[in-house]
């Protein structure tokens, strides 16, 4: 069959729904998975398969992958986009559950489902993690989630290092307006956190797009990355040229 082999974790919404249905537009055959179930108009295409389970769980992980793709013979290209905001505080508010509940998400999920893919001993041509300029910037309030962006980046550098058939990219996809976001259009103003400000001002902007041209800008870099940008490489979609 034509088209790539593409596998997204979290596509029952957002960024992961977006990129879903860009691929299948595409022409490229999409395997999902997410916890939640994902919108009819990826569960009515001929392309799409899911499995659904909780990715935090390595066993399920390691079903998931299998049941989904344990029969293709390659994965063109790996979306790990699955993830969580966490809470909004300063860090000596934050509790050790919360992080580690972030964390657990964020990155220990995608070494499970990474382990998952290898152990498929397949051609895995190119994997994207997606991260977030909270990785780097070190804006007050974004605790768990800039620390755990952080060390997703430096999972996939170690990975790339491991797997030097693979392509690895951790990329940062600009602002998307998701649910993430209309959480935080929704905290209460807080001067303790001005990075929240400048969110709620780029809602509705060409800065915040929807999860569809979202996917659109992201998925027309895909080979640009892949040639240009060094494997293990963090990068940000808005500064590739």
């Amino acid at each position: 069959m034509d088209g790539r082999v593409v596998f997204i974790t979290g596509v029952s919404s957002g960024l992961g729904a977006g990129l879903a249905l860009e691929h299948l537009d595409r022409g490229d055959r999409v395997f999902g998975t997410s916890r939640r179930e994902p919108p009819c108009e990826l569960l009515e295409h001929a392309r799409f398969r899911d499995a659904r389970g909780d990715l935090r769980d390595p066993e399920q992980a390691a079903e998931i992958v299998a049941t989904l793709l344990g029969k293709e013979g390659r994965v063109d290209l790996a979306w790990l986009n699955a993830g969580v905001l966490g809470e909004i505080v300063d860090m000596q508010d934050a509790t050790l559950d919360e992080l580690r509940a972030t964390m657990e998400t964020n990155v220990w999920a995608n070494k499970s489902v990474l382990d998952a893919l290898f152990a498929l001993e397949v051609p895995v041509h190119q994997i994207l993690t997606i991260s977030s300029g909270a990785a780097v910037n070190g804006n007050r309030g974004w605790g768990g989630y800039a620390i755990s962006k952080a060390a997703l980046n430096m999972l996939t550098q170690l990975y790339a290092a491991e797997c030097e058939d693979t392509h690895f990219c951790a990329l940062a996809p600009g602002l998307v307006d998701t649910a993430m976001q209309e959480s935080i259009r929704l905290m209460p103003p807080d001067p303790r956190f001005p990075s929240l400000d400048k969110l709620r001002a780029a809602g509705g902007t060409d800065f915040m797009p929807g999860p569809r041209e979202a996917a659109r800008r992201l998925v027309d870099r895909v080979d640009f990355i892949r040639s240009r940008v060094p494997s293990g490489s963090f990068a940000d979609i808005r500064l590739l040229a």
